[in-house]
């Protein structure tokens, strides 16, 4: 190997002053012999595989969310529409249970049960107290096995949040219906609901040093981005790089600028005094306009493209995302829906109910619509950063009026780097467990696990 090779083989990340910018999925670092195991898929030359779990809350309205037909080219049902331009990436599954979400003795408590269950397969200790437990999640087994190939092993994130401890649902604690991801049986890996937290993170070289704080400092005094940090180094690395790479690199250097300003511009002023004379306490970025609702749509669009960068980046291949919260009874009126979104659940076969109902399930379609469009349009590999994807969209709850945790709403997009055969809508057997569908995520992000949760074995489906 040369030494200019041996340099850029090296070349994973851009570091300047507190700042580590993750180079995406190049050739030249892909072709280059050497790369440290761990940065690249470089064995293989192919881009790695990530998946993420989005959880929406309260069920859905069942008849316009399934398909009339299954197989290939099915019918989009309502709900579904938003989604249209990615039918081919869509796999829509039918027929997966979650049954450690049913009361199995422990009495009501649905909206609860639904989140703890939603990625650990485990019925929860019904608690209000702090001897909460329940199983370890699927992202966190995925973290613990491929999470040392990434500066983090997995990133949480959420657009509502609640206080953690106390009764929230019929005698579950806070901490059931606030999280989905498990780092243990008894500690929720709490998410995170700030994106200048989310985006500092994800480009601190380390954020317990000092030099992260002053990056931070800098970079709040005299307006600079994060770019500015790692000019030095982006330089030495497009003289190394070909014409294709060099494209690559200032479209995702572009994205990370766009998303850093829209980070600025949404920031509480009060959390950051214009004029800065001593080091100050990072401000915070949860959007805030005149309207709520809208706050929110941008808030959950921020949120899925900060997730994309982290994905692009290879800083991880797990992730999380929380829509909003358990029995979430937040209000929709930007879409004229001022009733709230759990209250409206108990819709007892109300028509007018039903469709505001479906109504906010499309709200929340639209922006897994958003978050998949922004995955194809970057090129990866042979394909799109969609096509190395595994994206989870869905609910422990079908029906929010019945409380059942039978024929879930759930949907597969991406092709797990041309392992799933999307473009199909696919009707299991009843009773299914969801923890299969995890399982067999779990193969394909390189997890070697025999079981997982109540699982019965691997969902074949997921190829023809």
């Amino acid at each position: 190997m040369t030494e200019r090779k041996a340099q850029l083989s090296r070349r994973t990340v851009l570091r300047g002053l507190g700042t580590a910018v993750a180079l995406p999925f190049l050739e030249a670092l892909t072709s280059a012999p050497g790369i440290a195991a761990g940065t690249k898929s470089s064995t293989t030359g192919r881009p790695p595989r990530r998946a993420a779990f989005l959880f929406v809350p309260n069920g859905v309205h069942v008849e316009h969310w399934t398909p009339q037909t299954t197989d290939y080219d099915f019918g989009l049902p309502p709900i579904l529409q938003p989604l249209a331009e990615f039918q081919e990436d869509l796999l829509v599954l039918s027929g997966l249970t979650h049954d450690k979400g049913r009361a199995n003795g422990d009495g009501p408590g649905d909206h609860a049960r639904a989140a703890s269950v939603f990625l650990t397969g485990t019925q929860p200790f019904k608690t209000e107290g702090a001897n909460i437990r329940v199983g370890v999640s699927v992202d966190q087994v995925a973290a613990r096995q491929i999470g040392r190939l990434t500066r983090f092993p997995s990133i949480e994130l959420g657009c509502e949040g609640t206080r953690s401890s106390g009764n929230c649902d019929s005698g579950y604690s806070c901490s059931y219906t606030n999280n989905i991801s498990w780092s243990s049986s008894t500690s929720p890996a709490a998410k995170e609901l700030d994106p200048r937290r989310v985006f500092d993170r994800l480009f601190a070289d380390d954020l317990r040093n000092g030099d992260a704080g002053k990056s931070r400092y800098r970079r709040l005094r005299e307006r600079k981005s994060i770019l500015d940090f790692v000019l030095d180094d982006t330089r030495t690395l497009r003289d190394e790089l070909s014409s294709a790479d060099r494209r690559k690199i200032d479209e995702y250097f572009t994205n990370i600028r766009e998303i850093e300003r829209r980070v600025e511009r949404i920031e509480d002023l009060e959390a950051a005094p214009k004029v800065v004379s001593t080091p100050v306490t990072e401000p915070r970025g949860l959007p805030k306009t005149a309207k709520e609702t809208l706050a929110y749509e941008d808030h959950l669009r921020l949120m899925s493209d900060l997730l994309v960068l982290a994905f692009q980046g290879d800083v991880t291949r797990v992730a999380s995302f929380m829509f909003a919260r358990a029995g979430s009874n937040r209000s929709y009126r930007e879409i004229g829906v001022p009733e709230g979104h759990h209250s409206l659940s108990h819709h007892q076969d109300d028509p007018v109910k039903l469709e505001k109902i479906a109504q906010i399930n499309t709200f929340h379609t639209r922006q897994l619509a958003y978050l998949l469009d922004r995955l194809k349009s970057i090129p990866e590999g042979e394909g799109t950063l969609l096509d190395n994807c595994m994206i989870l969209y869905g609910s422990a709850l079908g029906d929010g009026n019945r409380h059942n945790h039978d024929n879930l709403p759930v949907l597969l997009s991406g092709k797990g780097g041309g392992t799933i055969d999307t473009g199909r809508h696919v009707r299991l057997p009843q009773e299914t467990p969801m923890c299969n569908l995890f399982v067999s995520m779990l193969d394909r992000l390189g997890a070697d696990v025999e079981a997982f949760g109540d699982s019965t074995g691997r969902l074949s489906e997921l190829t023809t």
